[in-house]
């Protein structure tokens, strides 16, 4: 490992912490607390969101938007603690001791210290704890465990919710009274399906700052149904005005192909067409591939791409 690759390692490790929560970020605020410059950062940014030779937007558990001047980052799986039953510890000791017979001697000594402490976390930990023997199950990311277990109660007894929320691009919660109609779990989150204004919203558990039932029932079977919602291999809640179209390069449609359920056409390209509800998201999900994808249209989304990489350059 090089002192550079070394160095932005350490940068990453410092970023990920600093600004998971999917949160914009002033590009230079971060730089400076990471001890570099917007440049490099940026560099780290897209370092973490790519991996080997799969292309940015298709690492699991990481989702990186840059925009001028600002950027936001998620991440579950770095901010998560890791738990291991005393099997899997084991299974760990067990190959690094594989490792260190198969490695050559100036490496063997880095695994060994490794084998060493976790060997004395094993002499430490009770052999007859039962919960040893079981896996560690989480109520999803960040989720207040007493809000969800208000959320769910408001689901089966069909009672009124009054929600204290936070949504994607907002700096402050708001309340807002929902008829909660089903609790759906979906990459390590728990997401609220309910009833406003006799239209559908999708709302995620961990941005809610508190959850209150109310003495007010609902009618759930004259609300919209959540399985129409689910039904689809994408959820989507709105009113569809137009449809986005989304040109992907042969470099990256065996991904693209796979996920969407399409073919791709005689020059290896894919294009796939979506509900348009909300530009902005447009232009997010398009400039997480780089290169690689291309507005076909509207017009007006393909514009505002053009703006947002100008303004990117001129950073």
């Amino acid at each position: 490992m090089t002192d550079s690759t070394a160095a932005q390692l350490k940068r990453i490790l410092h970023l990920i912490p600093l600004c998971s929560e999917d949160v914009e970020h002033s590009l230079e605020e971060m730089a400076q607390a990471v001890g570099a410059d917007s440049k490099t950062l940026l560099r780290d940014l897209r370092a973490l969101s790519e991996r080997f030779d799969d292309p940015g937007g298709f690492v699991e558990g990481v989702r990186v938007c840059v925009e001028p001047g600002r950027f936001s980052l998620h991440s579950d799986h770095f901010r998560r603690p890791m738990r291991l039953t005393m099997a899997e510890l084991g299974a760990l000791n067990l190959g690094l001791a594989i490792l260190e017979a198969e490695r050559p001697p100036d490496e063997q000594e880095t695994i060994r210290r490794a084998r060493g402490r976790l060997e004395q976390v094993l002499a430490q930990l009770p052999e007859d704890d039962p919960a040893l023997q079981l896996r560690h199950a989480e109520q999803g990311a960040d989720a207040d465990s007493e809000v969800l277990r208000v959320v769910r109660q408001g689901v089966t007894e069909d009672r009124c919710l009054t929600i204290r929320y936070t949504s994607a691009r907002a700096t402050e919660a708001t309340d807002r009274v929902v008829c909660p109609l089903a609790l759906v779990p979906a990459r390590g989150r728990w997401f609220l399906v309910a009833a406003v204004d006799d239209a559908l919203r999708v709302y995620r558990v961990d941005r809610m700052e508190s959850a209150t039932l109310m003495p007010e029932t609902f009618d759930r079977a004259g609300a919209p149904s959540v399985e129409e919602l689910l039904g689809g291999e994408r959820i989507f809640v709105g009113q569809v005005e137009e449809t986005l179209v989304v040109r992907y390069s042969a470099k990256i449609a065996a991904w693209i192909a796979e996920r969407e359920g399409v073919k791709p056409g005689a020059d290896g390209s894919v294009t796939v067409e979506y509900p348009l509800g909300d530009r902005e998201w447009a232009v997010r999900h398009v400039l997480q591939y780089g290169p690689e994808a291309e507005v076909v249209g509207p017009a007006e989304v393909r514009e505002m791409v053009v703006e947002r990489l100008e303004g990117m350059m001129a950073v």
